[in-house]
């Protein structure tokens, strides 16, 4: 694959650079902490995101304003900006109707772009996502203050300890040469001045009161022992946009990586959301029962999908969490799981989706 890239001018005079990869329906995808077009391409930790997705879309992503290929020196940096820059991008590439993914920082610029913009949405997915910045969360300003100014004083130094500390957070579970490309990338895509820029912008972002007015089909999916966003934040999230569906991955990892079992996962989820209600598309489609699953087993492998506990599943079948607890062993005999990770991945491949059937 082979992205090209261009560059649009927003209403304030500045260049952004927009990438565009793939083939199909358009995804958008609104920009996270600090990106590089170019370097993330090259990099483990996230090209396997972007060739993924583009197997069956075609993938727009940008640097936002202050870092990457786009403009560094410029004079506002804020959340209004952020959302005018995706707006700008959207008007430059010519797309009309798109799905639209927000990742990390990502999560609230692309809620507030869809309740602005709800003739353009046709579903949201919202990855490691919070509502609100560390700031309004809770976190002391002083830390804050503390991180701000060793940014400002060591971000563009060939030691990376000054960068390290962001890693350890987005990937604790990373190699050495993960985080290595991680480093990297920080201290390319942008300077020390405008990286606590633009932290201080996201720790002040506050769009709880958006999130009941978001209109489209949103998935929200959240790593379980995520170190930089608390999953909280993801649950918040799901919880307040209308029919929003929560996944829970079992990961440590901000950035899912391509080799731990929650990217099968997540690809599982996001393939089959984006294609509900599409022709041919897995919405509530079940291939002919297999591996001699019988009807209560397909139920509650649905709901492992859905990352269901045993309790759960117990609660919604009406059935004993000792029943529940036999028909997963079945299930990942049958189908050769390891685990429920495996089993859910399963679960997508063969389209057992949609809700379960009444409880008998």
């Amino acid at each position: 694959m082979q992205q090209e890239i261009r560059f649009c001018t927003t209403a304030d005079g500045v260049r952004i650079a927009y990438a565009s990869v793939g083939e199909g329906p358009p995804l958008v995808k609104a920009p996270n902490w600090l990106t590089h077009l170019e370097y993330e391409w090259e990099t483990p930790v996230w090209r396997h995101w972007w060739e993924e997705l583009a197997r069956d879309h075609t993938v727009i992503r940008f640097d936002q304003r202050g870092c990457g290929l786009s403009d560094w020196h410029v004079s506002d940096i804020s959340f209004d900006a952020w959302v005018s820059d995706l707006e700008a991008v959207v008007a430059a590439a010519g797309v009309e109707k798109f799905d639209l993914l927000g990742i990390s920082q990502g999560g609230p610029v692309a809620i507030e772009y869809a309740v602005r913009h709800p003739e353009k949405v046709s579903r949201l997915i919202l990855y490691g996502a919070y509502a609100r910045g560390r700031i309004k969360r809770g976190v002391p300003e002083a830390e804050l203050d503390a991180i701000t100014t060793l940014m400002r004083g060591g971000w563009g130094r060939d030691n990376p300890a000054y960068r390290q500390m962001f890693t350890s957070q987005f990937m604790p579970g990373a190699t050495q040469q993960q985080m290595g490309w991680f480093n990297d990338l920080q201290r390319i895509s942008t300077t020390g001045e405008n990286a606590a820029r633009i932290q201080g912008v996201g720790s002040n972002i506050d769009v709880v009161p958006r999130l009941t007015e978001v209109a489209a089909p949103t998935l929200v999916l959240h790593a379980k022992g995520d170190e930089r966003i608390p999953i909280s934040e993801g649950r918040l999230i799901a919880s307040l946009i209308p029919n929003a569906r929560m996944v829970d991955m079992d990961s440590h990892n901000h950035l899912t990586l391509a080799d731990e079992p929650a990217w099968q996962v997540l690809v599982s989820e996001v393939r089959a959301f984006l294609t509900a209600g599409t022709p041919g598309g897995a919405a509530g489609r079940v291939d002919a029962a297999p591996d001699s699953l019988t009807a209560r087993e397909l139920d509650v492998l649905r709901l492992i999908a859905e990352g269901r506990s045993n309790q759960e599943i117990a609660d919604t079948l009406v059935i004993s969490i000792h029943t529940v607890t036999n028909h997963v062993k079945s299930i990942l005999s049958k189908i050769s799981a390891a685990n429920r990770t495996e089993a859910a991945a399963y679960a997508h491949r063969h389209r057992i989706v949609g809700s379960p059937t009444a409880s008998s």
